[in-house]
């Protein structure tokens, strides 16, 4: 056998430690532009999976709404977010990992046993910081820009057969794994969020203090039912059907109301309700002295639970001013009037022949004095204090749970840093009720 030379010996021996000489052509060159185009996707598919996800639909209806350019395109886009977030999560992961397969071979070939460690320190430094970190941090700090500005690139994405094929299969492997039904969808706003994003527009100065407070009652209104707006019935203004014409006038004239409900025996036994007009009416025709029975239009009658929201649209829809609230053992729990529920949405209504009554009165820093039929819900968000809601609704019934039995006038009950004292009772109501800290967490005055 003859001698293999010294020369191939040696270039066999550079082979194995990976010291041969390489000598660049140009596929090296074609391999580095194909690098630079992932990057450069994975960096724009970034941007658009950072901003979508961040934007809400209803901005998206804004933008169109304001003719902004693409705002139609983003729209018709985040109407469907589970179509075009999978694709780009599938592409985005496809471009990261082929670059960085590309990187490892190139750097194999250049740097030999270094090449390892080349590649991956590249990976970590370059495409992070330029497929990941950088453009997420744009995307998060200009979301509105940063999603007008991917729209087309998504809708392209979200068209090409092959990357819809394979993330439906894709997704229905997922689902199979899981058990579920696919992504949510996401960019939903919650009622928290939309608070939350009226008190930021206010405090940035976008829109003023009655906007939000308006944005806030038309939130809550959904919410409330007719207990809670209603007039009860210890304070109703009520007549029974057996009374006379002049005598029913002049108790619609003395309480300044246009519509009185009229009842037998008892207030449980509402039949109905009369209008000022049609006494107004018997009267100059000389009928004052028959029963109001005679004059008694058809009364409308709601459960406790009614929604106000339903019941607005009921009073649009019938054209009826006052409806009968009863519980459910049949009984009259109170009555709910047009003006009640606009006022649930506007805040207080008041004319010449209201009386000026203050519903909460401030005696100090601390202290205040309250009527015990103050909403809870109303009272906490202007005092900015946090007493407990459960099943009473107004600050009298809190009062009454905690103490268990009827107060008398100025016993007192502490809950958390509040003393609450009674300071009018009358028969079996609670008429005011006074608030004061005693420790830290001082009540602060509505702004």
């Amino acid at each position: 056998m003859d001698e293999i030379p010294k020369q191939t010996l040696e270039y066999i021996g550079a082979v194995t430690a990976g010291t041969v000489p390489y000598h660049w052509t140009g596929y090296d060159t074609l391999t580095i532009v194909v690098i630079v185009f992932l990057v450069l996707l994975a960096s724009l598919l970034a941007v658009a999976e950072t901003s979508l996800t961040r934007m809400t639909k209803v901005k998206a209806m804004a933008l169109s709404e304001m003719k902004i350019k693409r705002g139609s395109l983003l729209l018709k886009i985040l109407e469907n977010q589970g179509a075009f977030l999978n694709p780009i999560l599938l592409v985005a992961v496809f471009s990261q990992l082929v670059a960085a397969t590309l990187v490892g071979a190139l750097a194999g070939h250049l740097f030999g046993a270094l090449g390892l460690a080349v590649s991956t320190a590249f990976e970590v430094v370059v495409i992070f910081i330029l497929a990941e970190a950088i453009p997420k941090n744009w995307a998060v700090q200009n979301p509105e820009k940063a999603a007008l500005f991917s729209a087309p690139l998504v809708r392209a994405i979200i068209r090409f057969p092959l990357v819809r094929l394979i993330s439906r299969l894709i997704l229905g492997l997922t689902n199979f794994l899981v058990r579920g039904n696919g992504l949510p969808i996401l960019g939903s706003v919650s009622e928290e969020e939309l608070l939350a994003m009226a008190d930021a527009a206010m405090a940035e100065e976008v829109i003023e203090t009655e906007e939000r407070e308006l944005i806030h009652s038309i939130i809550s209104f959904g919410d409330t039912v007719a207990r809670e707006v209603m007039v009860p019935r210890t304070d109703m203004v009520a007549v029974e059907a057996s009374a006379r014409v002049d005598e029913v006038l002049q108790v619609a004239l003395d309480a300044g109301f246009s519509r009185i409900p009229v009842f037998k025996e008892t207030i449980d036994d509402v039949i109905g309700v009369v209008l000022a007009k049609d006494l107004m009416k018997a009267d100059r025709e000389s009928k004052s002295n028959q029963e109001v029975v005679g004059l008694v239009r058809a009364a409308h009658f709601v459960p406790e639970t009614k929604p106000v929201s339903d019941l607005l649209r009921e009073m649009q829809a019938g054209k009826f001013h006052i409806a009968i609230v009863f519980d459910e053992y049949g009984g009259t729990s109170g009555l709910v009037t047009l003006e009640d529920l606009i006022e649930e949405l506007v805040g207080d209504i008041s004319d010449e022949f209201d009386p000026d009554i203050t519903d909460v009165e401030k005696i100090s820093e601390n202290e205040y004095l309250i009527v015990a039929s103050k909403s809870l819900d109303e009272l906490n968000e202007e005092l900015e204090i946090q007493l407990p809601e459960g099943e009473w609704d107004t600050l009298g019934g809190l009062f009454l749970s905690l103490l268990g039995h009827l107060p008398a006038e100025g016993e007192q009950v502490e809950l958390g840093n509040y003393r609450l004292t009674a300071e009018k009772v009358i028969n079996r109501r609670i008429g005011r009720v006074r608030i004061e800290t005693i420790e830290e967490n001082p009540i602060e005055e509505s702004k």
